[in-house]
């Protein structure tokens, strides 16, 4: 039985998160359109970009949007056209919504790049909600034995980690700089670790700092701080511009800094000699491909990682958003509903 009216948050307006710009509503179950599946939700990760849609950093598209672009859940009904994922499969619902797939970007393998993409969760509605729908051909399917909050991280913060990784241009057995240590990045130094790659955390979180040393970092210290090596790559997954030349001096020559974010604050000017002579070379990470999506979970089936949760219940998603914002999430923080 699927009910008339569900649970929700929705952003009504975008401000500082003690403005409490992310508000409980009950709003009608949304129905399936051409092509797309109605999935009932069983856990939804939480997300940065979810934190600067709500204090405006991220321009929003639509008025009241439900954020959340890592939810896990059941196929409970189908729209017209769809029904290749049968009712009661599991399948992820991930931030690349949609993409023309006739344009030059799509055409070429790059369907991050196309200018008509859309996004869970801010294009459409998300996954803080007990249901969201989802175009067929943009579900992930996922296996139905693994608990479900340990899954929704994968879907973006593991997706985004690995495409920023495959920027970054690690060489094998390569130096690794990761700067910032939440949800993207303890994903992100599993898989770099497991390839043979030697694994330096900056970070000013302490917390932080011990889980990437749990996890096989090979040293961790405060993000201003130097590595005690030159990086062959590094990726920063902290959305602070000032932390960009430091990454960029901490590079060994002809090293790639990848930033993974969608957004970020502005970087201080850069001294040519210094931060990018001897071809160094700066980088950004823009969504993903459906490939990237599915290498990665074929990947993290492969080698599953070891994925560090806070669990909160759908009703307590604002507490989990100002927990985000104020860094008292180790790992990745999970919106998490009844199965059933």
């Amino acid at each position: 039985m699927i009910p008339t009216e569900m649970d929700a948050w929705v952003v009504t307006r975008p401000g500082p998160i003690a403005s409490r710009p992310l508000r409980p509503v009950r709003v009608p179950v949304p129905s399936p359109g051409p092509g797309e599946v109605l999935v009932r939700v069983e856990a939804c990760a939480v997300c940065r970009t979810d934190l600067h849609l709500a204090e405006g950093d991220l321009r929003p598209r639509r008025p009241r949007t439900t954020p959340g672009h890592e939810a896990v859940g059941r196929v409970v009904a189908a729209g017209p056209g769809a029904g290749r994922l049968a009712p009661g499969t599991r399948v992820g619902a991930a931030w690349l919504r949609s993409t023309c797939g006739h344009c030059r970007y799509c055409l070429r393998g790059a369907e991050n790049l196309c200018p008509d993409s859309t996004y869970t969760g801010w294009d459409a509605d998300g996954g803080y909600a007990e249901y969201l729908t989802v175009p067929e051909d943009f579900a992930y399917p996922l296996p139905g034995d693994t608990p479900a909050e340990k899954l929704a991280p994968l879907l973006c913060a593991g997706i985004i980690g690995y495409r920023a990784l495959l920027r970054g241009d690690l060489p094998p057995g390569g130096r690794l700089g990761i700067y910032g240590f939440g949800a993207s990045a303890h994903l992100t130094a599993q898989i770099a670790i497991a390839q043979g790659a030697t694994v330096h955390v900056l970070t000013r979180s302490a917390r932080a700092r011990e889980l990437a040393l749990d996890l096989g970092a090979a040293s961790a210290g405060d993000a201003a701080d130097a590595p005690p090596e030159p990086l062959d790559s590094a990726i920063l997954f902290a959305p602070v511009g000032e932390l960009v030349p430091v990454a960029l001096a901490a590079l060994d020559r002809g090293g790639t800094l990848a930033v993974a974010g969608i957004h970020l604050s502005d970087i201080p000017a850069l001294t040519y000699q210094r931060h990018l002579f001897q071809e160094r070379t700066l980088r950004s990470v823009t969504a993903n491909t459906r490939a990237d999506g599915h290498a990665y979970l074929e990947l993290a089936a492969l080698h599953p990682p070891r994925v560090t949760t806070v669990p909160y219940p759908l009703a307590e998603a604002d507490r989990a958003l100002a927990d985000l914002a104020a860094d008292r999430v180790e790992g990745a923080a999970v919106l998490t509903l009844p199965s059933s």
